[in-house]
Formats: structure tokens, sequence, C-alpha cells
């Protein structure tokens, strides 16, 4: 039996889960983050997200979402003390199961170019780099 517990994200857990995300080098948050934005992710997004808690805290959390198509996964982030416990990749697992519920047959993540811990571990859990696409992004509303 894992020493800690998964369980579907809700807003109660934003201050905890914002703060992990704070502490994690290699999240780069933005207003996308905050509050209101990240609630609206959770309805939008129901059954998707998750957190991991051991001893009563906060240990890990991920955001997951969908588009009709292809699944994401978001900031998956482990609190430092419980790494190497197997908190991220049972969160993954749970997202990726919650994702082919929904019919996803394959995910993609974002990870940082400098976040090299982020980058090993999920080639470690069998993701693999994709040099054939160039994220791009616009602005829709401004700030």
């Amino acid at each position: 039996m894992p020493a800690f517990t998964i369980r579907e994200m809700t807003d109660g857990d934003y201050d905890a889960v914002h703060a992990l995300w704070k502490a994690t080098p290699g999240i780069g948050l933005s207003e996308a983050d905050e509050r209101p934005n990240i609630a609206s992710f959770l309805v939008h997004n129901r059954g998707l997200s998750f957190v991991a808690e051991a001893g009563g805290e906060l240990a890990g959390a991920v955001l997951s979402s969908f588009d009709g198509r292809r699944g994401y996964l978001h900031h998956l982030a482990v609190a430092p003390g419980r790494r190497r416990a197997g908190i991220g990749r049972a969160l993954v697992a749970r997202s990726l199961e919650a994702l082919g519920g929904r019919g996803v047959r394959r995910c993609h993540i974002f990870v940082m170019a400098a976040n090299e811990d982020g980058r090993r571990f999920w080639e470690r859990v069998g993701w693999f780099r994709r040099d054939d696409l160039l994220v791009m992004s616009k602005d829709v509303a401004p700030r």
C-alpha cells in the first residue's frame, strides 16, 4: 500500500497547489495560473486533475486537460521531501487513465527548455521528445 493517496483536485486545493508550483524549479507560472483561471480549468476539465496527499499534507499535483482530441498534462510537481517515492508516476498514471476514459489516444506535455530535472523525469517514465514540433503562442486578450 503506498504511503500516499491520490484524489481529484478541487478549487479548495488551490493555495497549497499554487505554493507547491511556486516552490518547484522548472514550472513557469503566469496569470493563467491565478485562482479564477484554475477554478475555470478544473470545471472545464472535471475529473482530470489530481493531487497526492501524504501524512495529511499535499505531496504532489498535476493539471490535465482534454481538447476533444488530445490530452495535455500541465504543472506536474512533487514536494521535494516526497520525491522518488512514486508520487509523480502515480499522478501521471491516474491522469492518463482519466484521459483514456475520454477516448484520448495521445497526450502531450510542455517542459521548459532549461528544466533538465523535468526532462529526465519524463524520459524515465516513457515520454519521448518531439523535435519535429515547435510551440508558438499568441496572446488573445490584453493583459
